[in-house]
């Protein structure tokens, strides 16, 4: 604990100015090649890349080999971000969570190593992992166990800052389609524009009261329908919101990122984790940072769907 807060304290003197406000895009579980309304699996893929490519951003795409990356077609879609330029990372194989107690340390671990057989001859690969539910178990032994592996592995820990429940807002697309495929969506996007403005506001002024400045925030993301459909609203939020768009490589070099959160309790944002290992409880907004969406949802519901 001493330890992380003397770093804390010393990353706290940078300045402001050297790290005004951004955001670097990533996307988890892909590829997601689920029968969905609307859109096939490679109209999707296609039109998440169109969308960054016309924002001009990079991004860093999450492989869950077992979702469809062992599948021609599969592999085909993560391959295409590689090569528009976008980060080709690790995710697991199947999506176990490191927490469930039936989860033991060495299964976790070859998850990580089956999926990078898969993902490892990608153009784009790099040797970033993103802990599934951002669960890095709940006892020491597993915790640690899993940095030691990273580090021996020669694997970064792709920490997310800015988390979002993008994924419970697809699930409410999905549900309205299937009710009526016709259906007018301009609810639910209105709804998710505002559930990033939200986050990203919020997480941003957790920074602000932990490091004392803006960090180049990570934003966690799904290779999903919502994406697809506003992907390129969302990019164009953001620019509206003043905020630069920045790489993934570029946020990382950010030195809040080597930080190691120590409480028991590590998973989700990382700035949530490093409010655990300060002992600061259920600060004001706490709860809007971990609802999973539920504001949104409740007010969706409100208006009947």
């Amino acid at each position: 604990m001493l330890r992380f807060l003397a770093a804390l304290a010393a990353l706290c003197v940078f300045s402001t100015a050297a790290h005004a406000q951004s955001v670097a895009f990533t996307f988890d579980d892909a590829p997601n090649m689920s029968a969905l309304p609307r859109l096939t699996a490679a109209q999707r893929n296609a039109a998440m890349l169109a969308a960054l490519a016309k924002h001009k951003v990079k991004a860093a795409l999450f492989v869950t080999a077992s979702n469809g990356a062992t599948t021609p077609e599969g592999n085909a879609l993560v391959r295409a971000w590689g090569e528009a330029g976008h980060v080709i990372g690790n995710h697991t194989m199947t999506h176990p969570d490191l927490n469930n107690p039936a989860v033991s340390l060495a299964q976790y671990q070859q998850e990580i190593l089956d999926c990078d057989a898969v993902i490892r001859t990608m153009p784009g690969y790099r040797k970033w992992y993103r802990f599934t539910y951002l669960r890095e178990g709940k006892t020491p032994d597993k915790r640690d166990g899993m940095r030691n592996f990273l580090a021996a592995q020669g694997y970064r820990n792709a920490y997310v800052s800015l988390d979002t429940s993008d994924w419970r807002l697809e699930e409410k697309l999905i549900e309205v389609l299937a009710k009526n495929p016709q259906a007018d969506l301009a609810p639910i996007k209105q709804a998710y524009l505002s559930h990033l403005r939200q986050r990203a506001l919020a997480y941003r002024a957790l920074s602000q009261r932990l490091q004392g400045r803006d960090i180049a925030q990570v934003m966690l993301m799904h290779h999903n329908l919502i994406n697809a459909l506003w992907l390129d609203d969302a990019i164009a939020q953001f620019k509206d919101m003043g905020w630069t768009i920045v790489t993934p490589d570029a946020a990382f070099q950010d030195p809040v990122y080597a930080l190691q959160p120590v409480s028991e309790v590590t998973g989700q944002s990382l700035l949530l984790s490093m409010a655990r290992s300060l002992g600061l409880g259920r600060f004001e907004g706490w709860t809007r940072l971990v609802d999973d969406g539920d504001t949104e949802i409740d007010a969706l519901k409100a208006q009947g769907l």
